[in-house]
């Protein structure tokens, strides 16, 4: 198979050190009809034989969420074209669930990322020219509001753009069902399948529904953050305490658009915008990632907080749904918080409020991952509400609602890696909700002469001081896949027997839908949908969690200590023990 002809080179890509599956996708390209952009943009890839194979040696994976992956030239790439087949093999998807000629809708957003508003109109296109009436919105948004306008406007599927907290190399593409969420079993699986089945460029109807597609925008902005303001428990409160100094960062994502909106219409008068990162720019300038896991993304944030003084500070992700916490201390110093910690803090709010005001009628519940800490479901029970445990990831969370909904009443929920939920009427994490509840909870704190710390340390008080860390292990392209992969394996096969000297007394394997208790030898089921992932329980109470990440080319490893805090003045004392039991875990299991 030669090529060259515009570059007046003749490559032959057969006798290229590469993948035989790399070089029949890349002769599908070079005689299909892709334009011509895209086969130089090939042939000058042939002086980088690895590159190459990484880009055209599988079809991008359309995993359970959805596509994410580099951008760039090939089927191994996000790009115009993976885009527009896995759109298409969403549209025969959703077609095939509906009766022949129902009319089918569809809402399609995306963040800031580079691509993103072109993927969005490419995806629009497709469902349009699949017959689908389908909701574009005029310019980004965050994915909450996606999740919402599919609920709104009772569409049966949903896709947003974006590639959440990943690097600015990466884009990505999630999908919904007609619920608000992302799609779930079986329709993930079902839409996998389809999605395979396209394999040629002409698979795909590209044009000729243009007239299917409307453009949506500020009215839809009203509806929502009408709905999220609705969230608020003590509007008298927060009248009180309009003026506390909040600092936010949208990351240059889509937080800008709605977030520092919804605070002053609740009634927020202290709202300081980190301006280097207000504008939207998918290179991510200021920031070596727009994670707002990582101290990196949240510095200039904190040093806008030291300089004014001010209450609290929060950063959005570039897609909106994920938040990042940071909060002053007795002295004077800013500490960030992880997502166990912010989401302790908002059920606790949410829950201590819905009983001081008489809301809790006992079929009331919230919802967690398993690889959130324990504290959540600590605060929950101890307040007679119920707690269901759920993989990672919030198509669990909202399938755990749906299949409740009408029966009992969801509160809050949330997972580890900064997602909460206010509410049900997103079925998503939501940015938007979650900063206008922690500024609010900020504001109640003031009412009681404390701070959002102080919050956190009443907790610790109460229910136990909980301590988490989280190491990724990022593995890349192929061989780093089937690494991991062997790495699961390994601790399948041979789990630790004890972990920092303390005896591991309990394996759960969700893949294996077992819990193996060591000390009887004895197994029980696991009620739980099928996932790569396995945790040790010790006897001691530590747990330590693997998984290989969904969504990134890691795997994930998350620990778990529990130690009694007695007094306030031992906070530093008892944090700095817990964070040594973390290091030794990390040390004991070679991962420093």
């Amino acid at each position: 198979m030669r090529y060259g002809e515009k570059l007046n080179v003749m490559i032959d890509f057969n006798a290229l050190n590469i993948d035989q599956s790399a070089k029949d996708n890349i002769a599908v390209w070079m005689n299909g009809s892709y334009d011509e952009q895209t086969k130089q943009a090939i042939e000058v890839m042939a002086a980088n034989p690895v590159e190459l194979n990484e880009s055209f040696y599988r079809h991008l994976e359309f995993g359970t969420g959805g596509l994410r992956g580099i951008m760039g030239v090939g089927t191994n790439r996000m790009n115009r074209y993976t885009v527009a087949m896995a759109t298409q093999g969403l549209a025969n998807y959703v077609r095939q669930c509906y009766p022949a000629g129902e009319p089918l809708k569809a809402a399609v957003s995306h963040d800031s990322r580079n691509h993103s508003r072109e993927f969005a109109e490419i995806t629009a296109n497709v469902l349009a020219a699949n017959g689908f009436k389908v909701y574009l919105f005029d310019g980004m948004r965050p994915t909450p509001e996606l999740s919402f306008v599919v609920r709104h406007y009772g569409c049966h599927t949903g896709v947003m753009v974006t590639a959440s907290h990943n690097p600015k190399e990466y884009n990505g593409y999630k999908a919904y069902w007609n619920d608000g969420c992302q799609l779930t079993a079986p329709h993930d699986t079902g839409v996998i399948d389809q999605v395979l089945k396209i394999q040629h460029l002409e698979d795909v109807k590209m044009t000729g529904g243009e007239k299917n597609i409307e453009i949506i925008g500020e009215e839809l902005d009203k509806i929502y953050l009408a709905r999220v303001e609705k969230n608020s428990l003590n509007p008298d409160i927060i009248k009180r305490h309009a003026g506390i100094k909040i600092v936010y960062t949208p990351l240059h994502g889509t937080g800008i658009v709605l977030i520092p909106r919804m605070l002053r219409q609740l009634g927020f008068t202290g709202v300081n915008v980190v301006e280097e990162q207000a504008v939207p720019d998918g290179n991510f300038p200021t920031t070596p990632s727009p994670n707002p896991e990582e101290h990196a993304a949240m510095k200039m944030a904190v040093d806008l907080a030291k300089k004014i003084d001010a209450d609290i500070v929060f950063a959005s992700d570039p897609d909106a749904d994920r938040v990042g916490v940071a909060v002053k201390r007795p002295d004077g110093d800013w500490m960030l918080l992880n997502g166990n910690q912010t989401l302790s803090v908002i059920l606790y709010y949410l829950i201590n409020q819905w009983q001081e005001k008489g809301m809790l009628r006992g079929n009331e519940y919230v919802v967690k991952t398993i690889v959130t800490s324990n504290l959540p479901a600590d605060i929950a029970q101890n307040a007679g509400v119920k707690v269901y445990d759920v993989l990672t990831g919030f198509k669990y969370i909202a399938g755990k609602i749906r299949e409740v909904e009408g029966k009992e009443t969801f509160i809050g929920g949330g997972e580890e890696s900064y997602g909460y939920m206010i509410g049900d009427f997103v079925r998503d994490k939501d940015a938007v909700a979650s900063c206008s509840m922690i500024a609010e909870i900020a504001a109640w704190a003031q009412e009681q002469g404390k701070t959002f710390f102080d919050i956190l340390v009443d907790i610790y008080l109460r229910y136990g001081f909980y301590k988490e860390g989280l190491v990724s292990v990022v593995r890349k392209g192929k061989s780093g896949a089937e690494e991991i992969k062997q790495m699961m394996a390994n601790y399948r096969s041979n789990p630790p027997a004890a972990i920092c000297g303390d005896r591991v007394v309990c394996v759960k394997d969700y893949q294996l839908h077992t819990s193996l208790d060591l000390t009887t030898g004895q197994s029980s089921p696991i009620d739980l949908p099928t996932s790569n992932v396995l945790q040790f329980f010790t006897q001691n109470g530590m747990k330590v969690t693997v998984r290989p990440s969904g969504t990134e080319p890691k795997i994930k490893y998350y620990f778990s200590v529990r130690a009694t805090l007695d007094s306030a003045a031992n906070y530093e004392t008892v944090n700095a023990e817990l964070d040594a039991r973390i290091e030794a875990i990390k040390k004991d299991l070679q991962l420093v």
